[in-house]
């Protein structure tokens, strides 16, 4: 056999161990794929869809608007909460003030006109009883004028008492009370005041706004997403090694995630190592099926180069 013949056949012989030498992927290189951990933004109460500030794949700032919901019955509860917080303080302080000056001059122009009527009664009395004795009257007329002295001398008492009553302050249970009732007020106006603010949403975080979920006009029920967001560091890609290369990664080990298109590496670190295989043989483990056994690695980039991926986007994983 001629030497070029022999060097010919060694060639191809080579082949297949080059075609396989090729095809093999680079140590510490494993593939892998982009997932987003998605932000579902909702309203705990329902009601028609009144305003859509965002659209698909727009980036927002944290506390952007987002959507509104009709609002009309949660704005008459707000109103009528905060009047009877008002009523309920301005008692409050009517009861801590007790009587005004102009109420209590009303309760002694009553008890003057009180003493002119018992001096009155009492001196038609005394002419009656004497009448009585010379027999002037009878004592039908006698026994009348006794019982108007007599009701005169109450409401005079009655008045006296009044005025002394109006010179003492409320007493503390009342204000206890009416406080209490303060409380339970303003606590209503609270709870009408978040029933409204739900009905505006705004972005938790800066992020993309991955899709909008209903249209302006629709009813939205409570709970219901209406935006799904996607903040940037809610990005991460996920790849498999092998059981026997798990041991040696940790978290916060530095790998690279190269992507078809990407015009550099996107640098990440490793946040979360699988304690579970996800492949488990139907028989006990043999050093052939022990080869089989992979465990999923999530590792996240920064929030500055999350933006160059796009979940479900097949990657190359190399750890550094």
């Amino acid at each position: 056999m001629s030497p070029i013949r022999a060097s010919h056949y060694a060639l191809l012989a080579l082949m297949p161990a080059l075609i396989a030498a090729c095809s093999e992927p680079a140590r510490d290189t494993y593939q892998g794929y982009i997932e987003g951990e998605f932000v579902n933004l909702a309203s705990s109460q329902g009601g028609r869809l009144e305003k859509l500030d965002v659209a698909r794949g727009q980036q927002v700032a944290a506390d952007a608007p987002l959507f509104v919901l009709e609002s009309a019955d949660e704005t008459a509860g707000v109103q009528q909460a905060a009047r009877q917080l008002s009523a309920a303080e301005a008692q409050l302080a009517d009861i801590r003030v007790g009587k005004r000056p102009q109420e209590i001059d009303v309760t002694r122009a009553q008890l003057v006109q009180a003493e002119a009527n018992a001096r009155k009664a009492a001196l038609q009395l005394t002419r009656d009883e004497g009448q009585l004795r010379i027999g002037g009257i009878a004592q039908a007329q006698l026994d009348e004028s006794r019982a108007q002295a007599e009701a005169t001398a109450a409401q005079v008492r009655q008045l006296r008492s009044q005025l002394a009553v109006d010179a003492l302050p409320s007493r503390s249970e009342q204000i206890r009370a009416q406080s209490a009732q303060v409380d339970a007020a303003r606590a209503a106006l609270a709870q009408a005041q978040w029933r409204l603010d739900q009905k505006t949403v705004a972005a938790p975080a800066a992020g993309l706004v991955y899709d909008t979920l209903f249209r302006r006009g629709e009813w939205v029920a409570a709970g219901n997403a209406v935006v799904r967001m996607l903040p940037p560091e809610n990005v991460k890609v996920r790849f498999f090694v092998p059981q026997g290369v798990v041991g040696s990664i940790a978290p916060g080990r530095a790998l690279t995630i190269r992507c078809d298109g990407c015009e550099a590496p996107v640098d990440a670190r490793v946040t979360f190592i699988s304690n579970e295989a996800e492949f488990t043989p139907p028989v006990i483990y043999s050093n052939e099926n022990r080869a089989k056994l992979v465990f999923m690695i999530e590792a996240r980039p920064t929030p500055a180069d999350a933006p160059r991926l796009r979940p479900g986007q097949p990657v190359e994983v190399v750890l550094k």
